[in-house]
């Protein structure tokens, strides 16, 4: 696994194991967590779920339109069957996979290798818990819920960094990210007017990419913005519940 690339081998696997697949030619990834024997624990949601009782949009349809169409139900772990491929499920490694490669998502890098990776959704800065605590999450949240499956705000890259930190955005952390992007994309329509030449607006569209990223993530927004609080597994569902 090199600085740029987290792809790895299944024989590299480990119990605890956040890892990802890119789908839609690389465009988003599907996230897990590896719990051994070949399985994989894993939020995923169809779009009739994810869109509910209105009309789903086009993003919705989007994010749940690679899942893996079978005519029968994976004889391993019983993916596609209806009853089996909402909310958090376990699904074997190819299953999960879809077809695509395995790549291994980072904890605990440095700033410098964190803005070195070519996009987001690869690493964070944010330190993983231990292996027995990961799995007892990643278990225990497979029985209980992680509320309702939402593109932006609950998806499975939230419930797999979850399960490897115990961490958690605030309901203001949330609106402070919402807040934030939108004031970036502002300062980036117009400040990018005021810069001339190609190689300006590059490094300037670069530096905006860079910090939109650190904004985001759950371990700068740990350490430095402090918004975001560890929270017992088995208050998750309680949680859910109440809405937040």
């Amino acid at each position: 696994m090199g600085m740029l690339s987290n792809k790895i081998d299944r024989k590299q696997l480990k119990p605890g194991d956040h890892i990802y697949s890119w789908r839609q030619a690389y465009l988003y990834a599907h996230h897990g967590i590896y719990v051994g024997d070949g399985m994989v624990i894993n939020f995923t949601t169809s779009v009739q779920q994810a869109a509910g009782a209105r009309t789903p949009t086009i993003l919705e349809r989007f994010f749940t339109s690679s899942a893996p169409k079978f005519n029968t139900p994976c004889p391993r772990c019983g993916y596609g069957d209806r009853t089996r491929t909402n909310g958090i499920i376990k699904s074997c490694l190819d299953c999960f996979l879809s077809g695509g490669e395995l790549y291994l998502f980072q904890y605990g890098v440095s700033y410098a290798v964190f803005l070195a990776q070519a996009r987001g959704g690869t690493c964070t800065l944010a330190s993983s818990d231990s292996t027995e605590v990961v799995l007892h999450r990643a278990f225990y949240l497979l029985e209980n819920g992680f509320g309702s499956y939402n593109v932006f705000k609950n998806n499975c890259q939230d419930f797999t960094i979850y399960c490897k930190t115990g961490l958690l955005l605030a309901q203001s952390g949330r609106q402070a990210v919402s807040f934030l992007a939108a004031a970036s994309a502002m300062a980036s329509s117009s400040t990018g007017l005021a810069i001339s030449g190609i190689f300006g607006m590059t490094f300037f569209g670069c530096g905006t990419y860079c910090i939109k990223r650190l904004v985001f993530d759950i371990g700068f927004r740990h350490e430095v913005i402090k918004d975001v609080t560890k929270v017992p597994v088995e208050k998750i569902p309680e949680m859910a519940r109440g809405g937040n």
